[in-house]
């Protein structure tokens, strides 16, 4: 996920070194061990063949599901239309998209 905000950010302009300086500061927590969580993560690519996700996109969505409030900082404009927990919309920041609640 780390490498996906980079790179989303470097096109979108900015500096992606930023996505670094939020983990250095604490700012931010990777709160998903790949390892641990890779049926549901899979689960979440096989869901649906009509909205696609990339693995950064299924790790946020898992981290969703697991913890409660969340709200997903995002670039990326499929957010609006992914579900948590079924049928569930996500809180979204992104420039690409209205703020959605459950």
């Amino acid at each position: 996920m780390v490498a996906e905000a980079c790179l989303l950010l470097a096109r979108a302009g900015f500096d992606p070194a930023r996505a670094l300086m939020l983990l250095e500061r604490s700012a931010v927590h990777i709160a998903l061990s790949l390892e641990s969580q890779t049926a549901p993560v899979r689960t979440l690519f096989e869901r649906d063949d009509n909205v696609p996700a990339s693995l950064a996109d299924a790790c946020l969505l898992r981290m969703s599901e697991l913890f409660e409030p969340c709200s997903i900082l995002t670039l990326g404009r499929n957010f609006g239309i992914y579900r948590r927990l079924g049928r569930k919309t996500i809180s979204l920041m992104s420039p690409c998209a209205q703020v959605r609640t459950d």
